[in-house]
């Protein structure tokens, strides 16, 4: 989707967003027991050290990663970009779900007991989050994307067209 630099950078602030975000969210709620209308204020006060780790993750190692594994079942060109996308979102969620998960491990339950914490919350967080990105977030995020830069994806289109 993203054709140049500053296109990358805006829909991974706005992908790492909304995903860091919403599993704040359910963190949250699984913490306290349920999901109240506080937990979404609780959610944007707690989320900004994930904010910034998952975005530095994402931009610089994980989708450069996630993008090599899945051009290893998907052909661009080849195959349809439909598929091209969910096999980048998967490995993308295979990769950073265990990643952050051990950084918030640690970040909020120090090294007491983090092998077991971290287990626990990878495996609570992974389903969650992958529903998410292909089903919710990844959708949505495409979306406001092509709506901000469409006048700019048409013009990167016109000449592939012709």
């Amino acid at each position: 989707m993203p054709k140049t630099k500053f296109q990358s950078i805006i829909f991974t602030l706005i992908m790492v967003f909304f995903m860091v975000f919403s599993m704040t969210c359910y963190t949250i709620s699984l913490n306290i027991g349920s999901l109240t209308p506080q937990v979404f204020s609780m959610a944007i006060r707690e989320m900004w050290v994930e904010y910034v780790v998952v975005f530095c993750l994402i931009f610089f190692l994980i989708t450069k990663t996630a993008q090599k594994l899945a051009f290893r079942i998907v052909t661009p060109g080849v195959d349809k970009p439909i598929f091209i996308i969910l096999a980048i979102q998967s490995f993308t969620v295979c990769l950073i779900v265990p990643t952050i998960t051990l950084f918030a491990t640690f970040l909020h339950n120090g090294v007491q007991n983090w092998f077991t914490n971290w287990l626990q919350l990878a495996v609570l967080c992974f389903p969650v989050a992958f529903c998410l990105q292909i089903f919710f977030v990844g959708p949505l995020v495409r979306l406001i994307f092509r709506t901000l830069f469409r006048s700019q994806l048409a013009d990167n289109a016109a000449p592939e067209a012709a």
